[in-house]
């Protein structure tokens, strides 16, 4: 990437920034922004050709990811956790597994996906993203519990996905004889030892910090640096024994944020901060990269296939999954419409792009399709549809709850 290429990007991040609070208002996200930057920038003006720098965007997919499950998991507190524990089981024990099935059964017989490659599409658009519903979370007109539900789903389902995923690239590997990807068996036991990896440092990382917060030895100002570090650190330090990196960032910021105590929180914000600036990002080199494979792999079943995604797919499970949780009709189809597909389906198609190359290309068209109306419908519609938990006279919270709303969330 040249000096000019770099100069837009940057030039691109310092614009939304300064100008996010007068734009979200409007029902533009960063998301929604950062797609059309990357199409423009590559596919009109020509700034840059990341399909000749591979090595680039798996890098930016990577570390964003890490950061993106570190810093999600480590918001999940325990004794939080069991409030509404039963909720949380529910979405995620029962909801996310029927997406996963019903999302891949769809592939194979609305696309004709063989088994491996419909699991690998059902499991990268089973994840959530709070940022694109940032309206829905911090709007008091949506109930706390509604709001809870939503981002504790979103913060643990990427992880949750994240191994399947891996195995179903593993899987389409091995059956289309794509070398440099280990296979299924490997996927899984690489699975088992990121997520020992993760206890380990995780929990190492989270005990340290509280001691050296106690002792006085922890430095304020280097503290969240070394957070953002601890992160990588558990991602490079699974590879190096052979594990999974990703379980294992997942799993070490689920053990730090239980173990650092109250500081840990202040910590974790500045991995929040750096995963939102790696996060517009990986939106942007989306935009230069998916739109370009999305007009090539183009077919109205890929377009069925998002539809029914973004619809079907997602809100069927979640109705069941809620079926006797004392939530009413509304707040049901609320939490089901509110699925977005977002960053952790778009870093998977970028890993899937660049691990499986042409083999993947109509895998990677159809997440793509699907992430692209996601970003446009949940994030045009967050505000209209929270609003309308007021016009139809339902009970809402007075205030958000500032606690609930990730940093994600808020760009």
């Amino acid at each position: 990437m040249d000096s000019l290429a770099l100069t837009a990007v940057l030039a691109a991040i310092v614009t939304w920034c300064v100008l996010a609070g007068r734009l979200q208002p409007a029902g533009l996200t960063a998301p929604i922004v950062f797609v059309a930057c990357g199409w423009v920038f590559a596919d009109v003006f020509g700034l840059f050709d990341l399909e000749v720098e591979p090595e680039l965007v798996k890098l930016v997919a990577e570390v964003t990811l890490v950061w993106i499950l570190f810093a999600d998991a480590s918001r999940v507190r325990l004794r939080q956790f069991r409030r509404d524990l039963n909720t949380y089981v529910r979405l995620l024990g029962v909801g996310l597994p029927l997406t996963i099935a019903l999302g891949a059964g769809a592939a194979m017989i609305v696309i004709g996906f063989d088994p491996w490659a419909a699991l690998l599409v059902g499991a990268a658009l089973a994840p959530t993203d709070a940022a694109l519903g940032a309206p829905v979370m911090s709007n008091p007109h949506v109930p706390a519990r509604v709001r809870r539900a939503l981002n504790v789903e979103s913060g643990l389902n990427d992880g949750i996905a994240t191994p399947i995923v891996l195995v179903a690239i593993a899987g389409v590997a091995t059956a289309e004889g794509v070398l440099g990807v280990e296979s299924p068996g490997g996927a899984v036991l690489s699975l088992l030892v990121g997520l020992v990896a993760g206890i380990v440092i995780g929990g190492v990382g989270g005990t340290v910090s509280r001691l050296a917060g106690k002792r006085g030895w922890l430095s304020e100002e280097l503290a969240g640096p070394a957070v953002l570090a601890l992160a990588l650190l558990a991602y490079t330090a699974a590879l190096l024994v052979d594990g999974n990196g990703f379980v294992a960032a997942f799993v070490a910021g689920l053990v730090f944020g239980n173990t650092a105590g109250s500081s840990g929180e202040k910590e974790v914000y500045f991995v929040d901060q750096s995963g939102d600036v790696a996060s517009m990002i990986s939106w942007l080199v989306f935009g230069a990269l998916a739109v370009p494979v999305i007009q090539d792999q183009w077919s109205w079943t890929v377009l069925l296939y998002a539809v029914l995604s973004l619809t079907v797919v997602r809100m069927l499970p979640v109705a069941i999954a809620l079926l006797g949780a004392g939530f009413d009709r509304f707040s049901v189809v609320f939490i089901g419409w509110f699925g977005p597909r977002g960053l952790a389906s778009v870093i998977f198609a970028l890993i899937v792009l660049e691990d499986l190359h042409a083999v993947g290309t109509e895998v990677v068209a159809v997440i793509s399709l699907t992430v692209l109306l996601s970003v446009l419908a949940h994030g045009l519609a967050a505000v209209p549809a929270a609003n309308r938990y007021v016009s139809a006279g339902r009970p809402t919270d007075a205030s958000p709850e500032p606690d609930q709303a990730s940093g994600r969330a808020a760009g």
